[in-house]
């Protein structure tokens, strides 16, 4: 066959491919069997392994990347993605009516679109000009602060409701420019959540709470692969400019326009115009509420025309243009059997509800959670009293109130939090004036899976490929039960894990030694101490480095006051500490650690008197620094960059597009500087 005859024989499976996919994925209407897709997707990647010169970026095949993420880049929007404000009732949606009517003006004629509040995570996808007058998807963005998100392009490409391209036909005919921006939500199936916490319980894992958090979890997963794994479904809402603004004078035209280039759009939306006709449609809504296979919480307004969308504008955090209604929670009376505590990743203890089976909102519940202590004595609950158990987008629904009546009888149990951990055995720990109990022992096997995740990660210890799949298997074969074991692996245990070959295995022992050579403060960062980031981990490294010879050592040894000399050491965070490494266990593996060779010493960095002592507050898009290089610059010349701003800020540094920290300096009075006066006294320093 010639390369011209191949070519096109590949461009005809991908576009059949293409076509089933949109069947599937979009349309909910497959025509083929999983078989004979199945066997689509193996002629195509059998062509394309003889011919890679022929794999294109949109091709099926390219859906889930290779090797796992070390981490997400921050990336600025296009304009701000902002939370919608809340109504909860009818009289409540009448006054927002009732204010866009005003501020339309007087005789001004509102119609509406109505469309179902997805409950999952808000999504930002790029679209640029291509091969072929086509467009290519270029990147996918979390929400983020709503002004930043993530960059989580690859795992957005695993979600095969999202296309990888718009081909130019589609775009002609959705009248969509060669380069915009979709936004949309991100979703988990009910059935892909059911079998995701299957899986999650048969590894020893606490189930997600809800399939809300359950995708954005997995959205920000690092490995493509396990992303893709978990049915993900992306459903979209807006089309913009890449500047963005509105590409339609009407929200009902751009829902159509989505759907006709290929996106996936809620079918449960109407443009209607009167507000009779609104609560009709969150009446349906409501009804069909247990029946779509994915969880809604309510009903978003928006004003379809753009034009008085512009007219509106935004408050300081919401548009004035849209509003969401949101649903009740749904309710039911049940006992209580039992009350469970659970160890969380954090060493949280969770008391858990274990209730008589009941049917609520679509679901059979059998337990709900309690939260901590402080709730159960609020709620005087005893084992054996009946309650209200509400569920709203959470698979573990809470118990609201004790019911007392003539047919609901009192319980007669008391239940006492445990005094050492159900999982681990080590001591409790409650700190004064803080509502958690809290296991404290970092290699708590309830913990270890999140504890080496987040010690291997690229800003702590920097180990790739410990992945998500990797630790999981090292964990259900009992190869780790500490962090200090990750040093003792050997070649031949690695290899025994699943999808891991003699070179994977080798690279992967060469980050584990290399790591021996990061820094005290990524070791203290990676110990998983409560308050202790990035900063204050490298503040103690400082601190305890100064001429001492093992600062680790000096650190364990610190009394609380000592601890609070530290800059930006609080009294709880220097409480967490001398917690920490109180925890026997903890003071053992911090042995182990030194066993394996990690750091353990560090030298006092000598700041510049310059910026030393300054605070600064980084808002909106530099012109050449991005804000990790703002920071980490700042932070270098011994000055502190600080979240929001307060009294206390000395510089506050403007971008374009500064937010809502800019008004807050000029309210407080703080002097306000841009890009050039920052590198101006960072040359100085």
């Amino acid at each position: 066959m010639s390369k011209a005859a191949t070519e096109q024989k590949i461009e005809k499976l991908r576009e059949k491919i293409r076509h089933h996919d949109d069947l599937y994925y979009v349309q909910d209407s497959p025509e083929i069997t999983d078989a004979e897709y199945d066997a689509l997707m193996r002629e195509l990647k059998a062509l394309e392994a003889e011919h890679p010169e022929l794999v294109t970026p949109d091709s099926p095949t390219q859906r889930v990347g290779g090797k796992p993420k070390e981490g997400f880049a921050k990336i600025a929007h296009s304009r701000q993605m902002l939370s919608l404000d809340n109504v909860n009732n009818e009289e409540e949606l009448r006054d927002w009516d009732r204010r866009a009517h005003e501020l339309a003006g007087d005789g001004a004629e509102i119609a509406y679109v109505c469309e179902y509040k997805l409950d999952g995570l808000s999504m930002a996808l790029h679209y640029r000009s291509g091969a072929r007058g086509a467009s290519y998807l270029e990147r996918g963005l979390t929400r983020g602060d709503g002004t930043t998100g993530e960059d989580v392009t690859g795992n957005v490409r695993t979600i095969r409701s999202v296309p990888l391209s718009v081909p130019p036909a589609k775009l002609e005919k959705a009248k969509l420019p060669a380069n915009f921006e979709v936004r949309g939500e991100v979703v988990m199936p009910f059935t892909a959540f059911a079998k995701m916490n299957e899986e999650r319980e048969a590894q020893g894992l606490a189930p997600a709470a809800n399939p809300r958090n359950a995708a954005a979890g997995t959205i920000r997963t690092l490995e493509p692969n396990i992303v893709a794994q978990r049915r993900l479904d992306f459903y979209a809402y807006f089309a913009l400019t890449v500047t963005g603004e509105n590409l339609f004078e009407e929200q009902s035209d751009a829902l159509e326009a989505l759907a006709v280039a290929g996106f996936r759009v809620n079918q449960h939306r109407e443009a209607v115009k009167s507000f009779d006709k609104v609560m009709e449609f969150i009446q349906r809504a409501e009804e069909k509420r247990n029946s779509l296979g994915y969880e809604i919480d309510g009903v978003v307004i928006k004003i379809d025309s753009a034009e008085v969308q512009r007219k509106l504008g935004y408050t300081g955090r919401a548009p004035r243009w849209a509003v969401a209604y949101k649903f009740t929670a749904r309710a039911g009376i049940t006992q209580v059997e039992d009350i469970r505590v659970q160890v969380g990743r954090t060493g949280k203890l969770t008391p858990v509800a274990v209730l008589t089976p009941t049917f609520i909102g679509g679901t059979t519940v059998s337990r709900a959670t309690l939260h901590n202590a402080d709730e159960i004595e609020r709620l005087g609950l005893l084992i054996g009293d009946r309650v209200k158990v509400e569920r709203g987008g959470d698979v573990i629904p809470k118990v609201v109130e004790v019911v007392v009546d003539k047919d609901h009888p009192r319980g007669t149990k008391k239940f006492y939090f445990p005094t050492h951990c159900p999982v681990c055995g080590s001591e409790i720990v409650r700190a004064e004036g803080e509502v958690d109990y809290r296991c404290v022992n970092v290699d708590c096997p309830a913990r270890l899976r999140e504890s080496l995740l987040h010690f291997s990660a690229r800003s702590v210890m920097n180990i790739e490929g410990l992945g998500e799949a990797v630790v999981t298997q090292l964990l259900d074969r009992g190869m780790v039960k500490s962090i200090a074991d990750l040093y003792s692996l050997t070649e031949e245990q690695l290899i025994s894990l699943e999808r891991v070959g003699k070179k994977s295995a080798g690279t992967l022992l060469e980050e584990i030694e290399k790591s021996k050579q990061n820094p005290l403060n990524r070791v203290l960062f990676g110990l998983g101490i409560r308050f202790i980031g990035e900063r204050t981990a490298q503040l103690l490294a400082e601190e305890f480095g100064d001429g001492r010879p093992t600062a680790m050592d000096a650190l364990m040894a610190a009394p609380t006051e000592e601890l609070e000399r530290v800059n930006e050491v609080g009294p709880r965070v220097a409480q967490a500490i001398r917690e920490f490494f109180d925890e026997p266990k903890n003071r053992a593996l911090v042995e182990k650690l030194r066993k394996a060779g990690l750091t353990f010493t560090a030298e006092k960095k000598k700041k510049s008197s310059e910026l030393e002592g300054l605070t600064f507050v980084l808002t909106g898009t530099l012109p050449n620094l991005t804000r990790e290089d703002a920071k980490a610059r700042i932070e270098a010349a011994g000055g502190r960059v600080s979240g929001s701003v307060s009294k206390k800020t000395h510089y506050v540094v403007a971008g374009e597009e500064a937010g809502s920290k800019l008004d807050k300096a000029r309210e407080l009075g703080v002097q306000v500087i841009g890009e050039t006066e920052l590198l101006k006294m960072l040359q100085s320093s």
